[in-house]
């Protein structure tokens, strides 16, 4: 395959970010699917559709990175940040596809705390990734910090969910189909903490 010098480095960042608005947007839809539980299968088609799309941005990434000769950072890293966005988003769709799957009547209050901190790590995830281009410490650290905290937080909003799951009040069907839709929302919030930690690791190289 012919390398291609003319291609501007630039735009693996303004790939980057197309990446993580989409994100941000996906967990939007969903919030809103939660919010407003109807019309669940239309909804969570849209976001199917919103998946295809970062598909889309991360196959322009990797092959940007495959025809590229200069890349604005390790070739490892792109590769990681890309796949890593990509993670995140597949984790969004499961959760969707899991209230038509599982047939479920409404989702419970801890789903709907899980995803307001979802989305507010995907806002944050968003803009760290508007400010990448400088590579500046200062101005990122705190967004990486921020999303490790939301983590934190969510990391505990899961542990008092599986619990009240188990607590004995619910049936035990109900338990199994709930838990994988908690399951995969700490899926999502732990892959955005994995972004800020690629995040941070390629700032610190180039500091």
């Amino acid at each position: 395959m012919k390398l291609k010098i003319s291609q501007r480095a630039e735009e693996f960042f303004d790939l980057f970010v197309e990446s993580a608005r989409n994100l941000r947007e996906t967990t939007e839809l969903l919030k809103d699917l939660v919010e407003d539980y109807r019309d669940v299968d239309l909804k969570a088609k849209r976001i199917s559709d919103r998946e295809h799309e970062g598909d889309q941005v991360t196959h322009s990434i990797i092959r940007r990175l495959n025809t590229s000769f200069i890349t604005p950072m390790d070739r490892e890293d792109i590769y990681q940040l890309a796949t890593a966005l990509d993670d995140v988003l597949d984790s969004i769709e499961a959760v969707s596809d899991l209230f038509l799957l599982h047939q479920i009547e409404q989702p419970l209050p801890q789903m709907k705390q899980q995803i307001d901190v979802l989305l507010r790590a995907a806002q944050q995830t968003e803009e760290a990734l508007k400010l990448l281009p400088k590579m500046n410490r200062d101005h990122l650290e705190p967004y990486w910090i921020e999303i490790n905290t939301l983590e934190n937080e969510g990391d505990q909003l899961y542990r008092h969910a599986v619990a009240d799951l188990f607590s004995g009040e619910y049936r035990a069907m109900d338990v199994l189909r709930w838990k994988e839709v908690i399951e995969n929302l700490e899926d999502a919030l732990d892959g955005l903490e994995n972004v800020a930690n690629v995040i941070e690791s390629i700032v610190l190289k180039h500091a």
